[in-house]
C-alpha cells in the first residue's frame, strides 16, 4: 500500500510545473508527510493525556490542523469534497496562511531540540513548489491514508523513504551528500559498536543515515522504558548546513522512530574550535563529511590547521569534539592518506598523535554513485597515540555502480577479521615507527596481494580495433554530410 502511494505521489508531482526533479519530489512530499506525521503525533499524545485524566494542549491551532484543511471528512469518515480546498484557494491557503503560521514557531521557542522549534525551522527553509492546487489536493488525499502510529507502519514508511533518498542521491546533483550506502553505514556502526548511554554525533548528517542506523543497532539492546527514553532524548545529535538535507534528515529520523530529532540547521565549520569545552564533546562520532567542498577564509580561521578542503576542517572538528576514550568511524577521500601539502601532513600528524588510528578500510571505486572518488574509512579512538594501523583492502570480483551496489555481504570478511586484526590476502598492519617521519604517508600498499596484469588475446584486441574503426567511419560520414 505504502509503496504504491509513494509512486502515485511521484506521478502527480512529475506532471506539476513546479517540480522538475527527484529532489523536488522528495522535498515536496516531505513537508506533506511531516504535517501528517505531526497530526498523528498529536492524536497519540491527546489519547495518552485522556487515559491519564489530563488535559492536552495542542501544538497546532485548530485552523491549521491536518483534518481541517488537508483532509476534511464527513461524520461517516468519507472525504468531504465540499469543505476541501482545491485549485488556487488551496495554494493561497498553503502559501499565504499555513506556511507563515508554521514559520513563527521558531521565534517562539528557545531550545532547538523541541518539536515546535523543528516545525519553525523546517517551514522557514521550505517553500511550496507545487504550482497546481489540483495536484496538491490529490497528494493530500493520498498522504491522509498513510498512518504513522504503529511501529510496523513506521518501519515500512522509513524503508520506502530511504529508497527515495537513495534514488535522489543517484539522480546526481551531489547525490553523495544525501546518501551514504546503508551497507557501509551498518558496517561502520558494527565496528565502532556504540552502547546505550553513549552520545552519538554526526556534524555533517545529511539525510541522517548514520544516526538512523545507530538507532536501529542500539534499540535491539534496549531493555525497558528507561533505555528507550535515553535513545529518544539523550543519544543522537546532528548538524546539517543545507536546508533540503536538514529537512530530509529530520523526516528520516522521525520515520525511524525518533520523535524530536536533535538535529540543528547550522554550518558546523563556523564554530571556533577554541570555544569547545568538555560538555560539548561526544562518546561516538560517525560521519561522511562532504567530498571536495571548499570553505571561505573566515571559516578557515576557526581551525589551527588552515585548509580550504572542507573534509580537512571536519577532521579537526571530529578530533576536538570526541571525548577522551571516544570512538569514531569517518568516511574520507583516500587522498587524505597521501597528499604531501603542509595541511595534509599536519593533519595526519595530529590524528596519529592524539588518537589511536587502529583501522583503515580501503574501499573500491563506485561505492558512492556519481561521486567519482575513491574513499577510505578511518576508525580511531581518542586519548592514545597510534602505534600500529591495521589495513583492510576491499577487493571485489565485480565493478560497483548504480545497478550493482555495495551489499553488506561484501564487508562480512572485513568485520570478521577486524576483531583480531589478523593478516590475510586483503589485510596487513603497519607500525607508525616505520612510516616516513616527514610525510607520514599512510597510503594503502597491500604487501600480501600480487597485482596481476590481465593480458587480452589478439582476437580481443582486433575486435576492439574493428569497433573503433566503425565508430570513426560513422563520425567521418556525419562530418562529410555537414560539409555538403
Amino acid at each position: 500500500m505504502f509503496e504504491q502511494a509513494f509512486k502515485n505521489i511521484d506521478d502527480i508531482l512529475h506532471k506539476d510545473a513546479g517540480c522538475g526533479s527527484e529532489l523536488d519530489y522528495v522535498e515536496q512530499s516531505s513537508w506533506v508527510l511531516f504535517l501528517k506525521y505531526l497530526d498523528d503525533f498529536e492524536s497519540a499524545r491527546k489519547l495518552e493525556a485522556m487515559l491519564k485524566n489530563e488535559t492536552y494542549q495542542p501544538i497546532i491551532a485548530d485552523k491549521y490542523r491536518w483534518p481541517n484543511w488537508a483532509a476534511p471528512r464527513t461524520e461517516d469518515g468519507k472525504p468531504d469534497y465540499n469543505k476541501a480546498l482545491v485549485g488556487d484557494d488551496l495554494i493561497d491557503f498553503v502559501n499565504l496562511q499555513l506556511f507563515p503560521y508554521l514559520r513563527k514557531f521558531k521565534n517562539e521557542e528557545t531550545s532547538p531540540f523541541t518539536i515546535e522549534y523543528k516545525i519553525g525551522e523546517i517551514f522557514g527553509e521550505l517553500r511550496n513548489r507545487v504550482s497546481s492546487g489540483y495536484n496538491l489536493r490529490e497528494v493530500l488525499w493520498i498522504v491522509d491514508e498513510l498512518k504513522f502510529q504503529s511501529s510496523k507502519e513506521k518501519h515500512e514508511l522509513s524503508h520506502l523513504y530511504e529508497s527515495r533518498i537513495h534514488r535522489m542521491g543517484s539522480a546526481g546533483r551531489n547525490g553523495g551528500e544525501y546518501y551514504t550506502p546503508r551497507p557501509l553505514i551498518r558496517t561502520i556502526v558494527k565496528v565502532v559498536n556504540p552502547e546505550i548511554g553513549n552520545t552519538i554525533y554526526d556534524p555533517a548528517c545529511g539525510s541522517a543515515g548514520f544516526l538512523c542506523e545507530a538507532f536501529n543497532y542500539l534499540k535491539k539492546n534496549a531493555k525497558g522504558v528507561d533505555d528507550m527514553d535515553t535513545l529518544q532524548r539523550r543519544t543522537f545529535f546532528g548538524k546539517e548546513k543545507k536546508g533540503l538535507a536538514y529537512i530530509i534528515g529530520i523526516m528520516n529520523m522521525i520515520l525511524h522512530g525518533i520523535e524530536a530529532p536533535h538535529i540543528i540547521h547550522t554550518n558546523t565549520l563556523s564554530e571556533n574550535l577554541a570555544d569547545v569545552q568538555e560538555r560539548d564533546r561526544f562518546d561516538v562520532i560517525l560521519a561522511n563529511p562532504p567530498f571536495g567542498g571548499k570553505e571561505r577564509d573566515e571559516v578557515q580561521h576557526n581551525f589551527p590547521i588552515r585548509s580550504s578542503e572542507t573534509a580537512y576542517l571536519f577532521m579537526q572538528h571530529f578530533i576536538k569534539r570526541l571525548r577522551a576514550g571516544g570512538r569514531a568511524g569517518i568516511v574520507i577521500k583516500n587522498t587524505f592518506l597521501s597528499n604531501g601539502d603542509n595541511a595534509s601532513v599536519a593533519l595526519r600528524r595530529k590524528l596519529l598523535e592524539e588518537c589511536n588510528l587502529h583501522t583503515i578500510l580501503d574501499l573500491p571505486g563506485g561505492v558512492f554513485t556519481g561521486a567519482g572518488v575513491k574513499t577510505v574509512v578511518l576508525f580511531f579512538n581518542k586519548g592514545q597515540s597510534t602505534d600500529k594501523i591495521w589495513y583492510y583492502q576491499l577487493n571485489l570480483d565485480r565493478n560497483l555502480g548504480k545497478t550493482n551496489p555495495l551489499i553488506e555481504k561484501d564487508l562480512a570478511e572485513f568485520v570478521k577479521l577486524q576483531h583480531t586484526q589478523a593478516d590475510s590476502e586483503s589485510s596487513w598492519s603497519v607500525r607508525v615507527a616505520d612510516l616516513d617521519s616527514d610525510t607520514l604517508d599512510l597510503s594503502v600498499k597491500n604487501p600480501n596481494r600480487k597485482e596481476e596484469t590481465i593480458l587480452r588475446t589478439p582476437a580481443e584486441i582486433a575486435a576492439e580495433m574493428q569497433e573503433l574503426n566503425e565508430e570513426n567511419a560513422l563520425l567521418l560520414n556525419d562530418i562529410l554530410s555537414l560539409l555538403k
